[in-house]
């Protein structure tokens, strides 16, 4: 694709520093399996699977055939008091894929409506069941749940809420489970005092004011950050005791990214009332979010007066072609076993990632299944370290991601061995470089 003459002057790009990107831009033209390819017309491996999404690899035909299909037989249908068959048919596949019990799909069009939608979910669920007072919403330090009000709120990365006011009232943050201990792989020992804060957090305000704590079983946008063993399962255990909602986000772990199976709730053996996903539902191809509730809490709503049981939804909730696209990609996961393919493979490319510890300005090293991060010594100001590697990563043909001086891991399920070499081969050069090993 020529890219000459581009004007990138209108465009306001999303978390980016747009000054600095449009002085230097990284454009991507195309995309095939295992890579993207940049506006020279080079392959760069993508060990990010795009945007965390891209599980599947790029350029699935079989997806872009569904989607063809869908916009010539039925490009839209309202949501609302109107149905057609996409959602209804990719409803009851998921369920095949989820934690026992959660029976039913809310879609969204992002992992952001999604987190904003289980919220929403959670406080009408008590209000129904007369507990009106459990207003309160508790999130945890480094989580994200996306960028709408409802998951900014609850979010606990500094920089992604300074900027918007005091948000939501009546939200809490437990403290992120830190493990002292560094080139952990897989997940720390047991902290029993990481999940007890909980129980503080209740002591404040009474557990009768509380409607739920959301988490993510890997916090990945946050520096990839594992709980401790038994944590999820103590966190379960507390918020059943007092009829608190634990809502899980696998917007990132979902779909075979932890090589545990479909979901982390699953293989880590915590039994969440509410998951949200997104991102590798439709394998990026349409933006796509879904809820998946426990049946006593949809129960619940359609115990109430008869009506609209839940006054919330998008005008694209189970968009016709945002569901092809999820059909086609779930076809793709379960002909081709991905995955259980993710736990085999998950080896190796952990083995590529522990590889760097140890090795001048790396500080930690942490992953499990096919997502991980290597952090680095600070070089400047917060942030410069990892950019730096990024884009010396990126010019001599790798895609990877940063967040603050942590870089970021997560390639399609489909990585091969030749893919991990490249991605070590790549970093190796890049980091030997910058911390003059």
């Amino acid at each position: 694709m020529n890219t000459t003459g581009l004007n990138l002057e209108h465009f306001w790009m999303p978390f980016t520093a747009n000054r600095e990107f449009k002085a230097a831009p990284r454009i991507i033209t195309g995309a095939h399996g295992m890579y993207v390819r940049n506006e020279r017309g080079e392959d760069v491996l993508d060990a990010m699977s795009g945007l965390w999404c891209v599980n599947l690899g790029h350029g699935r035909a079989e997806i872009a055939d569904a989607v063809h299909e869908a916009l010539l037989n039925l490009d839209f249908a309202p949501a609302f008091q109107m149905g057609h068959p996409g959602p209804f048919r990719l409803a009851e596949r998921l369920v095949k894929h989820l934690p026992p019990g959660l029976t039913h799909l809310f879609f969204t069009n992002s992992g952001s409506e999604g987190v904003d939608t289980a919220l929403k979910i959670a406080l009408a669920y008590h209000q129904i069941r007369g507990e009106s007072a459990r207003t309160r919403l508790i999130g945890r330090e480094r989580g994200y749940h996306g960028v709408n009000f409802g998951g900014t709120s609850v979010g606990g990365i500094g920089r992604n809420r300074q900027q918007f006011g005091p948000l939501l009232p009546g939200v809490d943050h437990l403290p992120a489970p830190a493990s002292p201990l560094r080139f952990v792989r897989g997940f720390p020992p047991a902290d029993p005092s990481a999940a007890a804060e909980l129980e503080r957090i209740i002591a404040v305000h009474g557990a009768r004011t509380i409607a739920a704590v959301i988490v993510e079983p890997v916090a990945g946008s946050g520096g990839v950050y594992l709980p401790p063993e038994g944590y999820l399962q103590r966190l379960r255990e507390i918020t059943r005791e007092h009829g608190i909602l634990l809502i899980l986000d696998e917007v990132i772990t979902g779909f075979g990214r932890t090589g545990t199976g479909a979901f982390a709730a699953t293989g880590f053996g915590v039994d969440p009332d509410i998951i949200v996903m997104a991102k590798g539902l439709t394998n990026g191809a349409v933006p796509m979010g879904a809820v998946a509730v426990h049946r006593d809490i949809h129960r619940a709503f359609m115990e109430a007066p008869p009506g609209i049981e839940l006054f919330h939804g998008y005008t694209y909730s189970g968009h016709p072609v945002a569901c092809a696209a999820a059909l086609a990609a779930l076809d793709i996961y379960e002909r081709e076993d991905l995955f259980a393919r993710a736990g085999r493979v998950a080896p190796a490319f952990q083995d590529m990632l522990f590889s760097f510890a140890g090795k001048p300005g790396v500080v930690d090293v942490r992953g499990i299944g096919l997502i991980g991060a290597i952090e680095l010594a600070p070089q400047g100001p917060p942030g410069a370290a990892a950019s730096h590697a990024f884009s010396a990563a990126w010019n001599a043909g790798v895609l990877g991601r940063w967040t603050g001086d942590t870089l970021a891991f997560s390639p399609p399920l489909i990585i091969e061995q030749e893919h991990i070499e490249r991605i070590h081969d790549v970093f190796e050069e890049v980091l030997a470089e910058q911390y003059d090993w």
